[in-house]
């Protein structure tokens, strides 16, 4: 008598997976919630300052303002200035990945499927921008064009597009060798049809798993930029300048750098948690 080992599947393991990923989930929805609802989720003006409040160490009220989570140097409430530091951070990094996902998605595709001198010259701009480390190409161009919220995301989608071109363009080549892009094509239908229509819903997929981790990595990017200051500019809140300003209090002030860093911690983790969690999801090699 043959005993036959049952069949694992993949659905018990996508539950524990989801439960997992839960509590991520909604963290992540929290700092979207917060930084959307910005003007209504912060108690105060997080520009205003009050000198005789500077300083002040969590739960303290000074001229009746209650800080909540202390306040920074300049007597600014750092829960108000948290709140709208979400609202930078967030929106830089999904400006930056939308854009360089964009640029970086149709120059693989083009690549993939063009084949020839379009693929060579596309792909080896696609090494040189590789061979240089992201962060330091940034601090060099961002030094160039100057600090500013506009210029940090446009040199962060400069920085980051060669990833989704190279993922693209891998993903095109198999997607185009498939009996109905071939079809397709000798039945007359242009390439851009072809790459919209037939190529780019097959490798969407993997393009979302690169964007989810993209998001976290872009984060860090501007706070890294913004402690440099080569970021957003004061007096606009940042927690990356935050965390700038709290390092010459550590001593005496400690909530000031503790809490942005904190919320940096928690985005990124998040982030990185539920885009593994969607690769997994997508891999057809779990299923």
């Amino acid at each position: 008598m043959t005993v036959v080992a049952p069949t694992v599947t993949a659905a018990p393991r996508r539950r524990r997976n989801l439960l997992r990923v839960a509590p991520f989930l909604a963290i992540m929805g929290v700092f979207v919630l917060v930084a959307i609802l910005a003007p209504l989720v912060a108690p105060y003006d997080p520009y205003t300052q009050n000198l005789l409040g500077r300083l002040k160490p969590p739960g303290t009220v000074a001229r009746n303002v209650h800080y909540l989570l202390g306040s920074d140097e300049l007597g600014r409430d750092l829960l108000s200035r948290l709140v709208y530091g979400a609202r930078v951070s967030l929106f830089v990094a999904f400006s930056s990945v939308v854009l360089s996902g964009v640029v970086g998605t149709l120059l693989g595709m083009i690549a993939g499927y063009s084949r020839g001198v379009v693929e060579m010259i596309i792909m080896r701009i696609v090494d040189v921008f590789l061979s240089v480390p992201a962060i330091l190409l940034a601090i060099i161009t961002v030094a160039v064009l100057g600090p500013g919220l506009t210029n940090v995301v446009f040199v962060l989608a400069l920085t980051r597009w060669p990833r989704y071109a190279r993922v693209a363009y891998g993903q095109t080549l198999t997607v185009a060798t498939m009996p109905y892009v071939r079809l397709a094509a000798f039945m007359g239908a242009k390439p851009i049809w072809i790459l919209l229509r037939h190529v780019l819903p097959n490798i969407l997929g993997a393009i979302a798993v690169v964007a989810t981790l993209e998001f976290g990595l872009m984060v860090l990017f501007e706070a890294g930029l913004s402690f440099l200051g080569l970021g957003v500019q004061p007096p606009t809140a940042s927690w990356g300048a935050m965390l700038s300003t709290g390092r010459n209090y550590v001593a005496t002030a400690w909530w000031i750098a503790t809490f942005p860093g904190l919320c940096l911690f928690l985005l990124v983790l998040s982030v990185n948690l539920i885009g593994d969690d969607l690769r997994d999801r997508l891999d057809p090699r779990t299923t």
